[in-house]
């Protein structure tokens, strides 16, 4: 028994707010409207009691006579008249009227509810028609990559208005604040890079002059060497402020031309690191920010070539498909658990296993990068180790064909 409740408390649970309002409405009609009948029945059959003496007996027979003498029929038989009472009369005339009653009370009530029901799903539905504004609104917003929409509902001034200017507040809040961080980003990143390149100055004219001692020159190496790593986080992350301002001037640029320049970069460093590359570019036209999509292609074999295995391998190919220009880069390396991916996409953090010269903002950037340019990401951890990474953008106008490499 407390098996077959909990299975109907879940599948009503499981109901959308519109069927269980319309299904919650129908039974408190449904219920009232049985109370009612049963009343207007009592009452009925109360009416009916005190005025029984109002009612006219059907027939009145004498006994005497009714046994000494037949009636005659006009058929020419004898029928013996039955004696009828003024209480049985009323009896059955009180069970006929309450027994008509009922059955007309029950069939009146049926349809009404099946009415109710129907009213109550229609009202229901355009009640939460605004709330499913609401949903697709935040949604829509969820997955974009700027928070300048707004619900701005209209209507009567309920509840779910009241909801929508609410959710509008919280937006501006959350878009001012995102703006701010931006803005602060970009303006410590443009501030450091001065210092950062007077101190570089000042360590490589002496070394390049030969005016360090040599027992000091591993040192002023190193000093460089974190200056080094310092000026190339500063650079991702004014990427990064980039590539979340959502705020861009569409030109025309091919992701084939990014990929060629991202191998022609980490070329010698694939080499060193004895990484194989494996390359099909073919023509992938897009429109956006060159330079930003230049970061797309370089930071994805950049992840692939310094998270992988001595020895190891990586793919990079561009091309169009359905109407989308893509650039995917795989390679091999450690085993990834797929729940560890949305971890990978945040700012600085690394996998398990990293060099110490990345920053931790690369994979970052290019899901910025590819939510400004209105694209989709896509990561898959390879069977044997690796990750596979596939940036989808709309194509150029007027280049929506497929193309090889599909």
């Amino acid at each position: 028994m407390s098996r077959a409740r909990t299975g109907r408390r879940l599948s009503l649970h499981g109901l959308p707010l519109r069927g269980r309002l319309t299904l919650m409405t129908t039974a408190v009609f449904a219920v009232l409207g049985c109370g009612l009948l049963l009343l207007n029945w009592l009452s009925a059959r109360q009416l009916l009691e005190d005025n029984r003496h109002l009612v006219e007996p059907a027939s009145v027979v004498d006994p005497a006579r009714t046994e000494s003498s037949p009636t005659a029929t006009p058929q020419g038989s004898s029928v013996a008249a039955v004696l009828t009472s003024p209480a049985q009369d009323f009896e059955d005339f009180q069970h006929t009227v309450l027994s008509d009653l009922l059955l007309r009370s029950l069939l009146l009530l049926a349809v009404f509810t099946v009415l109710a029901g129907l009213l109550a799903w229609w009202g229901s539905s355009r009640s939460l028609h605004r709330l499913s504004q609401v949903t697709a609104a935040a949604r829509r917003i969820s997955t974009g990559s700027t928070l300048d929409e707004r619900l701005g509902l209209t209507g009567p001034r309920d509840e779910v208005r009241e909801l929508g200017n609410t959710f509008d507040a919280m937006l501006d809040r959350l878009d001012r604040s995102f703006t701010a961080q931006r803005r602060f980003t970009s303006h410590a990143s443009h501030e450091l890079r001065t210092p950062l390149t007077l101190q570089r100055t000042a360590l490589e004219i002496p070394l390049a002059q030969g005016r360090v001692p040599a027992d000091l020159r591993p040192a002023v190496q190193r000093a460089l060497d974190a200056n080094a790593r310092s000026e190339r986080l500063i650079a991702a992350l004014l990427t990064l402020a980039r590539g979340e301002s959502g705020q861009l001037t569409p030109h025309p640029a091919d992701l084939e031309d990014a990929a060629r320049d991202a191998l022609a970069d980490l070329a010698d460093e694939a080499r060193t690191a004895g990484i194989r590359i494996t390359a099909d570019p073919t023509p992938a036209p897009v429109a956006g920010d060159p330079s930003l999509l230049r970061q797309i292609a370089l930071n994805l074999l950049a992840n692939a070539v310094r998270h992988n295995h001595r020895d190891g391998a990586a793919t990079v190919t561009t091309g169009t498909v359905g109407g989308l220009a893509f650039i995917e880069v795989g390679n091999t390396g450690p085993v990834l658990d797929p729940d560890e991916l949305p971890a990978l996409f945040e700012p600085f953090q690394r996998g398990r296993e990293h060099r110490s010269d990345g920053s931790g903002l690369g994979l970052a950037v290019v899901r910025a990068i590819t939510l400004t340019h209105h694209g989709e990401l896509t990561a898959t951890p390879r069977p044997g180790g690796g990750l596979t990474v596939r940036v989808e953008l709309p194509t150029a106008p007027g280049t929506g064909h497929p193309g090889p490499g599909t």
